[in-house]
């Protein structure tokens, strides 16, 4: 499989059924003398094991499923916080926990167990949730102007590979990781560099932070690409169905990274 800089589909096991379902792809693939036609390869046999292979519907329902749960939970802890019933601080910090222990966990076991990718999307909804009734307290109608444009720039990534007008080649592919750790590696210097009373200017609002947010939010919406294409590999590989929720996992997160460097964005714009 192609490299990802999405940590949550580093190192995944191989597929043993030959791949053959119909996924994100768009390219026909070549048939081999002998091969079933429609099918893009020879015939195989049956899998063994009782677990059928994972197909786009999986992908698409268990992604429905985590992204839905974290936007009920979201939307419930974003009311109580903006309305005061609860501080934003227990569930902000328990929700940052628990989700990262939890995509640390999958991702190093390498689970798509659908109660852990569950949790962690219930988790990532309180965190982001918290954040967001704070942020829409401050500038009512930030939270609808966030989860529009986060829907917005997915959708519009989904039909940009689904279309083919970008192609997820290994020099695209190399480029976006490497963009990706640039500015993770910014944000951490910037993080260091303020504890120290050091301000670089790209996290404190004005011109240069909502710039280098627009950035950021570039890198995140072509991470996407390398996401539906590795959910893509893992259909074509015919890797089990339980693994359609590892793909979700791995959408998931670049979804709440995108969701907050948006919300992020708005905030700077309101505030100038």
């Amino acid at each position: 499989m192609r490299s990802t800089s999405n940590p949550a589909f580093r190192n995944l096991p191989s597929g043993g059924f030959g791949g053959g379902y119909a996924g994100f792809q768009t390219q026909p693939q070549a048939q081999p003398q002998g091969g079933m036609p429609g099918y893009g390869g020879a015939y195989q046999a049956p899998p063994t094991t009782g677990e059928r292979p994972m197909t786009v519907d999986d992908v698409v329902t268990k992604s429905a499923a985590t992204i839905g749960l974290a936007l009920v939970t979201g939307i419930i802890t974003a009311i109580a916080v903006q309305a005061q019933v609860i501080s934003p601080w227990p569930p902000m910090i328990g929700g940052l926990v628990v989700g990262l222990v939890l995509s640390l966990v999958i991702i190093f076991k390498q689970l798509p167990n659908p109660a852990l990718v569950l949790t962690y999307s219930a988790a990532e909804g309180v965190f982001l949730g918290a954040i967001t009734g704070v942020f829409n307290y401050l500038y009512p109608g930030i939270a609808l102007q966030a989860i529009m444009g986060t829907a917005l720039v997915f959708i519009t990534m989904l039909v940009v590979y689904k279309t083919g007008a970008v192609r997820v080649t290994p020099k695209l592919t190399k480029w976006i990781i490497g963009a990706t750790v640039a500015a993770a590696g910014l944000m951490v210097i910037n993080l260091l560099m303020s504890l120290v009373g050091v301000n670089m200017g790209i996290r404190g609002g004005g011109t240069m932070a909502i710039i280098f947010s627009i950035i950021v939010i570039g890198i995140a919406a072509f991470n996407f690409l390398l996401d539906f294409d590795m959910a893509d590999q893992m259909i074509r590989t015919g890797m089990p169905s339980k693994w359609a929720w590892y793909a979700a996992f791995g959408l998931m997160t670049t979804l709440v990274w995108l969701y907050l460097e948006i919300l992020r964005l708005l905030y700077y714009l309101q505030s100038e």
